[in-house]
């Protein structure tokens, strides 16, 4: 079995979480697993392309899960961008729409110098406000952005479309 059909067949449904209506993608199944944590980090690792990464960012709270992992493999620092409230020194904020809610998300304003290559990194692209948030921080930061990987995409949502004209990579599509 290939390590994204592994991945596949172990992610689970979860019906009517955090709300009804909503089908929530549960990835503790990968993470309980040590082969298929390993597996899914080498993939995100991957995305990076051989390119130079000096920081990757993940977004909160699963995201980090993920990122910080990738961080120490490629070498490189992590930085988080989190919800309001979170980070205990001077922020840079951005307010954005999600899937089932509003939120504001921060990032420190020393976290990316100018130039810095960065992937960012999360679980699960939805409808991209997260994501897309996220960027306008970095981007606020100078940082340059090699890509955006995430472990699970949600294609029906159409986040992708509003990261362009970032690269978007994504192991697992549904």
């Amino acid at each position: 079995m290939s390590k994204s059909a592994a991945l596949y067949a172990a992610i689970r449904d979860v019906v009517d979480f955090p709300k009804p209506g909503i089908i929530f993608k549960d990835i503790t199944p990968v993470l309980a697993d040590g082969k298929l944590f390993h597996d899914s980090i080498s993939l995100l690792c991957e995305t990076a392309g051989g390119a130079k990464i000096d920081k990757v960012v993940g977004i909160d709270a699963r995201g980090f899960i993920f990122a910080a992992a990738v961080a120490d493999r490629l070498g490189a620092g992590f930085v988080p961008v989190r919800k309001k409230g979170k980070l205990p020194w001077k922020t840079r904020q951005t307010a954005y729409s999600l899937e089932y809610g509003e939120s504001i998300v921060e990032l420190h304003e020393d976290a990316v110098k100018p130039g810095e290559s960065v992937l960012l990194v999360d679980d699960l692209l939805a409808t991209g406000g997260t994501a897309a948030a996220s960027v306008k921080l970095l981007d606020e930061l100078g940082a340059n952005i090699v890509a955006i990987s995430v472990l699970i995409e949600l294609e029906f949502l159409a986040g992708r479309a509003r990261l362009t004209p970032h690269t978007v990579h994504s192991i697992l599509t549904y």
